[in-house]
């Protein structure tokens, strides 16, 4: 998965087969999707890879190639989660300010120019339409474990689905049956989408194998995404799905044979691929699969050889150290002095309090990711990240179980007591009693196991706190304070980009 490169699906994909003499290769052949899958069923492996890399990757060739028409660098899939999910946040803060990121750090300003918006909603619209062409051919070639990889294959649709519906609330549904109509497709509601992922992904729970090449989904991925799906239904649809949450949630917990990472630090390392935890991962190879997303950016963007010793976290420093990544006192002021989640910041000649968003003194670089090995011994220093992304990982199951118990959906309370505490005692934090298990711990919690991993704008909504002024952290609403912001924020603007290529897409509310 970390060395096959496969052309782009769209439509066709055309593979050369040549002749060589010792002076040149010509092409002979070219053949369409199913003709290639007709004639080497085993290629399935590398279109498969192709789609799987489309959420790790920018391109085929390279961190500067892309699939889509953005900018390399910039658009790819993890790039564009953190930088909605957890910039728009409480937790980080990035100083660059380039062409609508100050948008997104200060959570102030959105609107539907930003290209930011637009890399995500062009990514996963690149995504799902790479889906639905190999499933229209997967219906006439036969390959291996075939109702397998039509599985899979649905789920990573799903999962570019899922984003929509999380980030901007609604779109086109279009599937395989759709493949090759060129007309504008109508509007779907958020309902509309999420009914469609529900279906489809208790299905793919049902299809995928228990197991399953490290990188690729098995049923518990499925089950986790889900999950995911069920603990926002009430913002999503406005009504409640906890107790549809619990099995899926319970199947991760108690059939899935994962378990806690025994040293937290580790599932951020660049040998984080032989981790228990991690359910599905987002690859990185700092030499076969470069990128300037997926965990580079995490990495080069926390690094600036002005205040750091790079080196110790795998980054050559100077030009490849970004200085953008700051945490504010929102995320590091989380932790008790005892737990060692709170050391992974770099604290000297940093200040606390983030007085100045564009300074990059004020506030502390996350070193939770590093291109350094955990348990091996690490090579030289790379640009390019080693370290895989933990897309889905069991704590993020225990602390959902717990959140699930709480709100009614089902589950033990002891077993939720018990699932918090062994997140904690992982990093020798305090043990808590069942009176402190509450919502609001259950959210400081989430932010001190998970931030910067994708979840933080998520959450802080489910939880009715990413909105108005009742919680306020530094630079919310373009405050250094924090104020009240709309809840027309809640939701990302549609990019002006889909609004004129679609008639039938309309904005959402209040953009």
């Amino acid at each position: 998965m970390k060395i096959i490169k496969v052309l782009s699906l769209f439509t066709l994909l055309s593979i050369l087969f040549s002749c060589t003499d010792d002076l040149n290769t010509e092409p002979k052949v070219e053949l369409s999707l199913e003709q290639l899958l007709a004639q080497d069923p085993n290629a399935i492996t590398g279109i498969l890879s192709k789609l799987y890399g489309s959420y790790a990757l920018s391109g085929p060739n390279g961190p500067g190639s892309s699939d889509i028409s953005d900018d390399p660098g910039e658009s790819p899939f993890l790039r564009g989660i953190i930088n909605l999910q957890d910039f728009t946040a409480d937790g980080m803060k990035n100083r660059w300010g380039d062409d609508g990121l100050d948008q997104l750090t200060t959570t102030s300003n959105w609107d539907e120019n930003n290209k930011f918006f637009r890399y995500l909603y062009n990514r996963i619209y690149y995504t799902i339409p790479q889906c639905n062409n190999l499933l229209v051919v997967l219906q006439n070639v036969d390959v291996e474990n075939k109702e397998q990889i039509i599985a899979e294959v649905r789920f990573l649709r799903a999962l570019a689905y899922y984003y929509l519906i999380d980030c901007f609330g609604k779109g086109v549904l279009v599937t395989e049956a759709e493949a090759g109509v060129t007309l504008p497709l109508p509007e779907s509601s958020r309902v509309d989408l999420f009914n469609f992922v529900e279906s489809e992904l208790i299905d793919v729970v049902n299809n995928l194998p228990t197991s399953n090449t490290y990188g690729r989904a098995n049923k518990y991925a499925g089950a986790m995404l889900l999950a995911k799906l069920y603990m926002n239904g009430k913002v999503y649809t406005g009504t409640d799905r906890y107790t549809d949450a619990y099995p899926y949630i319970n199947m991760i917990v108690s059939e899935g044979g994962y378990s806690l990472e025994p040293n937290y630090g580790a599932l951020f390392s660049g040998d984080n691929n032989s981790s228990s935890e991690i359910i599905l991962p987002l690859i990185a190879d700092a030499v076969t699969s470069q990128s300037y997303g997926n965990t580079t950016y995490i990495i080069c963007g926390s690094m600036n050889s002005a205040t750091m010793d790079t080196s110790l976290f795998g980054n050559p420093g100077g030009n490849d150290a970004w200085a953008g990544h700051r945490a504010t006192k929102a995320w590091y002021g989380l932790y008790e002095t005892n737990d060692e989640r709170g050391e992974l910041f770099w604290t000297s000649g940093h200040t606390y309090e983030m007085n100045d968003y564009k300074e990059w003194t004020n506030g502390y670089p996350s070193i939770k990711f590093r291109n350094t090995n955990y348990y091996a011994a690490s090579g030289a220093a790379t640009v390019f990240s080693n370290t895989d992304f933990p897309l889905f990982r069991l704590a993020d199951a225990y602390l959902m179980y717990a959140e699930c118990f709480l709100r009614g959906g089902g589950g033990s309370s002891s077993l939720a007591l018990d699932y918090v505490n062994d997140v904690r005692d992982r990093s020798h934090a305090d043990l808590i009693t069942a009176g402190d298990l509450t919502l609001d711990f259950i959210l400081d919690e989430r932010g001190r196991e998970l931030n910067l991993e994708g979840h933080r704008r998520s959450d802080l909504i489910r939880f009715g706190k990413f909105t108005g002024g009742t919680y306020l952290w530094p630079w919310k609403g373009n405050s250094v304070n924090g104020a009240a912001i709309s809840n027309t924020y809640n939701l990302f603007p549609i990019p002006l980009t889909a609004l004129q290529a679609n008639p039938n897409l309309t904005q959402n509310p209040g953009y």
